[in-house]
């Protein structure tokens, strides 16, 4: 709302809440573009063809974002209380050859699932219940080829990069977080460096203007929680030796064809 009114791209304090005082101090209502697709099916069939669907508590259906390592990448419109196994099965199973390792559930702002988590409901109660956040739904699967420490320096560099500068955990902790991040991804890391993330990370949460500073230290929390013997092989080893590129890309450039 600032950027649209010619300020600085700062978040507001609430309240007041924007349907009572938002653009220009005026009532604004904000809707995303998936809420907004879902009124024309509930005025052609009722709202209670749309509450048959899901689940008591996350009624209706949603769309599901799947990228990554699966055969077939896509957008899946589907009842909540979908499991990724069943979406798996939408997008043809995993990449040939090759098993699933970790999934971001709810997008990179939230704590990632395992293979153990693939029969877990997708409703918002569920997800909650198993340790994550179903969030915005936009689903990323790495298969047995990728680099955990490499992906988590990558989201951190996104949100270091996103970081608006007014609070200073936020400001300061992801810059921090990045500085780390990309030592133990070239294999440089220092010992105590993953303990150091963890202490930043505790600096930082709950501790923002909004909510970018929780989303930046929650998947590398969740990261260290599932897969720390990773991290603290970034002391001496560089992620591109335990995991090359060339086995983690998906398409080669030069031929077009799916990598393996």
């Amino acid at each position: 709302l600032d950027s649209l009114e010619g300020r600085r791209g700062h978040p507001r304090l609430k309240p007041p809440f924007p349907a009572a005082q938002g653009l220009y101090a005026r009532p604004t209502v904000i809707n995303n573009v998936e809420t907004i697709s879902q009124v024309a099916g509930i005025f052609k069939y009722s709202d209670n063809w749309y509450a048959s669907m899901g689940t008591e508590k996350s009624k209706g259906h949603g769309i599901f974002s799947i990228s990554g390592h699966v055969a077939h990448p896509g957008q899946f419109e589907a009842p909540f209380g979908i499991t990724m196994r069943q979406l798996l099965g939408y997008c043809g199973g995993m990449r040939s050859g090759h098993d699933l390792k970790f999934w971001a559930v709810g997008g990179s702002s939230a704590p990632i699932f395992t293979p153990a988590e693939l029969d877990v409901p997708l409703t918002y109660e569920e997800v909650a219940t198993a340790g994550s956040m179903l969030a915005t739904r936009a689903i990323q699967v790495f298969d047995e080829t990728t680099s955990v420490v490499r992906v988590m320096t990558r989201w951190v560099d996104f949100y270091q990069h996103e970081s608006c500068g007014k609070c200073t955990p936020c400001r300061e902790g992801t810059y921090w977080m990045k500085q780390i991040m990309h030592r133990l991804e070239a294999g440089k890391g220092e010992v105590g460096d993953v303990d150091k993330l963890l202490s930043i990370t505790s600096e930082i949460g709950g501790r923002c203007f909004c909510a970018l500073g929780d989303a930046a230290i929650t998947p590398v929390k969740s990261g260290i929680e599932r897969f720390r013997d990773e991290f603290e092989k970034g002391y001496t080893t560089p992620a591109w030796e335990l995991f090359p590129y060339e086995r983690s890309v998906y398409y080669h450039e030069a031929s077009g064809e799916a990598g393996k």
